[in-house]
């Protein structure tokens, strides 16, 4: 255990500098636009829009790259990080009020990847070239095809627009009136779970209604990748010698399969949940528009759209914070499953 926590610490004092690294190329990238476009990173307000050419002698915009850098790096720490003309309102203000969209789908939609995948993949290398391993890989080719925007149009067509059962967007009328009224109180801004902290029901079961078809649209095309791997990385396992020693033992394929195949075949599968995970965090852009849930990454194709050069920034660097704390996770998780990891 103790070389577990020696093994975190080390991980842990390299995000330091990681970070670092993530934020100069963030603000590098910054610098191909002009004094002018990057004195947005520091407008805070409309009415401060028509002080530009004081903003820029002010956080010394003209000055020397490294100056410019440290500037715009303590703004960032203090929470200042710009106006965002896409949303009309502070860059901070919209992560804070959008956040909570991408975190729901990504709490309901990220373990149901991976335990489908994960599952699918286990069948399908336990019965190779069988029938369940024919079905489980052409359920993973077809997910895998699919276009994420297609099959999305498909299942609203078929439940919402034929059977009316799951509509888009996060909330229905009646809940939405609920969560407005001053007796509400937002604790997450995660609906399904400030419902059932508000003692409302109704509201709960609204949210989940709403949540299912970009959570199902997910796992469709989600688990295919995962599935993939996990039958790949177990038939690698299973012909492995130590395999085949316990089974001229006489140990059950049974325990065989669940106590050690699988918790081997679990590390390559890590690194690709990992990357899935952060990346269900940092907002999906199809998902969110075509189901009309205003999250991070709708926010950040429209920002795009109209040149929102501070909060463009903003999700760049939200998105390396994001991928560097998934990549300490799945580091960990490694030396867990694996401890010889913890000794390299």
């Amino acid at each position: 255990m103790g070389s577990l926590a020696t093994y975190i610490a080390r991980r842990l004092l390299l995000i330091i500098p990681t970070l670092l690294g993530v934020s100069i190329l963030i603000f590098a990238i910054s610098m191909v636009f002009t004094p002018e476009q990057r004195a947005a990173l520091y407008v805070t307000s409309p009415k401060a829009a028509s002080k530009i050419y004081q903003i820029i002698k002010k956080y010394g915009l003209d000055r020397p790259a490294h100056e410019q850098y440290f500037t715009w790096l303590s703004n960032v720490l203090r929470g200042n990080l710009g106006y965002s003309k896409s949303m009309n309102i502070p860059v901070i203000r919209a992560f804070t009020d959008l956040w909570p969209t991408s975190v729901e789908i990504a709490i309901y939609a990220a373990p149901l990847i991976v335990l489908v995948g994960v599952k699918l993949g286990k069948i399908s290398a336990i019965y190779r070239d069988k029938l369940p391993d024919h079905i489980a890989r052409v359920l993973a080719i077809v997910g895998w095809s699919l276009p994420t925007f297609w099959s999305a149009i498909i299942l609203l067509a078929i439940f919402y627009g034929w059977l009316g059962w799951f509509p888009p967007g996060r909330l229905g009328p009646e809940a939405e009136a609920i969560v407005r009224s001053s007796e509400w109180v937002t604790y997450t801004g995660l609906y399904t779970i400030d419902s059932l902290l508000n003692g409302n029901l109704f509201v709960f079961v609204d949210a989940l209604r709403h949540l299912f078809l970009p959570v199902l649209n997910l796992v469709i095309v989600g688990n295919a990748g995962i599935m993939r791997v996990m039958r790949s990385s177990m038939l690698e396992e299973l012909n492995k010698e130590y395999v085949l020693a316990a089974r001229s033992k006489g140990v059950e394929e049974k325990v065989i399969i669940n106590k050690h195949v699988t918790r081997n075949a679990l590390i390559p599968v890590v690194t690709m949940a990992g990357v899935l995970v952060a990346g269900l965090m940092t907002g999906l852009v199809i998902t969110e528009t075509v189901f009309e849930l205003k999250g991070l990454g709708y926010w950040a194709a429209h920002a795009a759209e109209q040149l929102d050069i501070p909060s463009v920034l903003a999700f760049a660097l939200f998105t390396g914070v994001v991928f560097v704390i998934a990549n300490l996770v799945v580091d960990v998780l490694y030396a867990y499953i694996d401890p010889r990891v913890r000794l390299q």
